[in-house]
């Protein structure tokens, strides 16, 4: 049993890190909603919704995580799986990362609504001292998965454990900041100040609303652009750098590319127009000039969807 353990949360690997991410999340989670209740926040409830949203999106990520894993390992090629999704499942990771970002905007804006609904009603009073014990509690936890996620992602580099990472920092900084009012609000109470009591959680809250909603806008725009197929600059230009270089020293008439970054997939296709009265060449020297281009383009890799053909038809190149 102690073997299954580690390989079930590997910190070496992106699966491993979610899935302590998913474990870490629903415990503070579930602490959130019971210490709110108990005190009366609803700031501290927001961090339990929010903590939730996290965990069923962390899942997912997981879930694409493990498909995208499968799907590039060639010892799987022939699977059930395989042949029904023959293009991969890259394509599943900006919408996963896209939805997640949108409903902690959602979450956010909701919560954000409700608090000003508070601040104009006359405040709400929380008991002081449970809130200040979770705020204590979720800072100290919160601040080290964080820590553990990023260091973890420095050797994974996968934009789903990094999209982690940003949410337990947001949590964190979420904890720093009642934490601090709530220490705030006990400090004040028996002096002239004390009618500001009321005001500490749903103001805070309004506050750590719209630094959620604009925290994520980032990872959505990225979502997007991968969803559209929106061709990355810099991929762009390597492509027709590698390209035009290839034309020029083959002789060929023109090149056309098309390439995107969908989640950490890259697909590059390029069409090489040859010049009809070219000498004919045996196939396995189109196939060497094919290695030579992909070995130009950068190195091989699972993630990468390359497709290059030679025509002496520019039509089918457009």
């Amino acid at each position: 049993m102690a073997s299954v353990v580690p390989r079930f949360f590997d910190p070496r690997t992106e699966q491993g890190v979610l899935r302590l991410s998913i474990a870490g999340t629903l415990v503070m989670a579930a602490m959130a909603v019971g210490f709110g209740l108990y005190a009366n926040s609803s700031l501290i409830i927001f961090d339990g919704i929010y903590g939730l949203i996290d965990v069923v999106m962390t899942w997912l990520s997981l879930l694409v995580a493990r498909l995208i894993a499968q799907s590039t390992n060639t010892d799987t090629l022939q699977s059930r799986l395989n042949q029904r999704f023959s293009m991969g499942f890259w394509h599943l990771e900006p919408i996963v990362l896209g939805v997640s970002g949108t409903l902690m905007i959602g979450a956010a804006l909701y919560a954000f609504v409700n608090a000003v609904d508070a601040l104009t009603s006359g405040g709400r009073l929380i008991a002081l001292g449970p809130a200040i014990t979770f705020g204590v509690i979720s800072l100290l936890a919160e601040g080290a998965l964080a820590a553990f996620v990023l260091r973890a992602n420095r050797r994974i580099g996968s934009d789903f454990v990094a999209l982690d990472a940003k949410n337990w920092i947001i949590a964190a900084s979420m904890s720093a900041c009642y934490l601090l009012a709530f220490v705030g609000g006990a400090m004040v109470r028996g002096t002239p100040l004390d009618w500001i009591g009321p005001y500490i959680d749903p103001g805070i809250l309004a506050v750590v609303c719209l630094f959620v909603m604009v925290a994520p806008l980032g990872t959505v725009r990225q979502a997007l652009a991968g969803i559209l197929l929106v061709a990355p600059q810099e991929l762009r230009s390597h492509v027709d750098t590698v390209a035009r270089d290839v034309v020029a020293r083959h002789g060929f008439l023109d090149y056309r590319s098309y390439v995107a970054q969908v989640g950490r997939g890259e697909q590059i296709e390029l069409f090489f127009v040859v010049r009809a009265d070219d000498p004919p060449r045996a196939l396995a020297e189109w196939d060497r000039l094919r290695d030579e281009i992909g070995d130009l383009l950068g190195e091989e890799s699972p993630d990468r969807w390359l497709t290059i053909m030679f025509t002496t038809d520019l039509e089918w190149a457009v």
